[in-house]
């Protein structure tokens, strides 16, 4: 699965959503992760109500399953969870790879209901009626 870290540095989980210079995307899974793109974003990012910077962000992580942010607006929050993108809010900021290594670890073990959807993102769903 696929997941989305708003910052600044590249190296933290250290920024608001609609701000961030920089959306990194890491493949991950029970048996480790690799990072796979940095997008950046430029022009005015200062939070301003300004919902226009939202779109290209939320075109940047639509197949990813978890954001992390150190912030997110409201709006921001509603526009990533209708493209079924689970966000996660950090209290400080935190190394993304300290992060990545958790959230192995849980997937390594009985992952919560929300994880596990967010698991099946993007995988076709079968329904199997016969006993």
């Amino acid at each position: 699965m696929k997941i989305a870290f708003a910052t600044q540095d590249l190296k933290r989980v250290d920024a608001h959503f609609g701000w961030a210079k920089n959306i990194a995307i890491y493949e991950i899974g029970p048996e480790g992760h690799q990072f796979l793109e940095a997008i950046q974003f430029d022009g005015d990012l200062k939070e301003d109500g300004n919902e226009d910077k939202l779109g290209p962000k939320i075109e940047a992580i639509k197949d990813c399953a978890i954001l992390y942010v150190a912030a997110i607006g409201g709006s921001g929050a509603a526009r990533v969870v209708a493209n079924n993108i689970h966000p996660m809010k950090v209290s400080q900021p935190e190394p993304i790879d300290e992060l990545l290594v958790k959230l192995e670890g849980v997937l390594k073990g009985a992952p919560p209901p929300w994880l596990r959807k967010a698991l099946a993102k993007g995988q076709e769903r079968t329904l199997d009626f016969e006993d």
